[in-house]
């Protein structure tokens, strides 16, 4: 019998951690919110549940985005406003809240960021994940008339963005929530 092995590796696995000063039943209560992700995403200025239970497995969020004109901007990536469609795969209070993106279609794309929760001490261990497995709809797009070498540097350059604004998404829920 022939023996395979799976040699591909995502497009991008990427995640931050940090500390925050409360339990993870308190952290869980916002990083599942998102229609609060206005208050600490660096593009998702809010939205709305359009179908299922919110913060469930299965609901649908509608994300509202907007980009601004210097992010990676030679490549043509949306500019200004524009829309999202997630849906939730994992919901664990306490521990985990994940959620994938979905094509025009209304597909789930291996396109999937989340938030996983820990204790830590006497408060909680916050990780922003992202994981992105195989070009989504819109990378795709974005990347269709680039060269090989392009689409390295695109990749290479939007990576160290969605890195950023990992780090910055948690900076910036560890005030929300320790505000509180």
């Amino acid at each position: 019998m022939a023996q395979t092995t799976h040699t591909e590796t995502p497009i991008f696995e990427l995640s931050s951690s940090l500390h925050v000063d409360a339990a993870p039943e308190e952290v869980y209560a916002v990083v599942s919110d998102l229609g609060r992700s206005g208050e600490w995403s660096p593009e998702c200025v809010g939205g709305a549940w359009i179908s299922g239970e919110p913060r469930t497995v299965g609901s649908v969020f509608r994300g509202e985005n907007l980009r601004s004109d210097d992010v990676v901007g030679w490549a043509p990536v949306v500019r200004g406003t524009w829309f999202t469609e997630s849906e939730v795969v994992a919901a664990e209070p306490g521990r985990i809240f994940d959620w994938a993106m979905r094509d025009s279609a209304g597909r789930r794309q291996e396109s999937v960021w989340g938030f996983a929760i820990a204790p830590e001490g006497t408060g909680s261990r916050l990780t922003h994940h992202f994981r992105m497995g195989s070009a989504t709809e819109g990378i795709k797009g974005i990347t269709a008339e680039m060269t090989a070498e392009r689409k390295q540097q695109f990749f290479t350059e939007w990576g160290a963005k969605v890195e950023g604004d990992l780090g910055a998404t948690l900076a910036r829920i560890k005030d929300v929530v320790e505000e509180n």
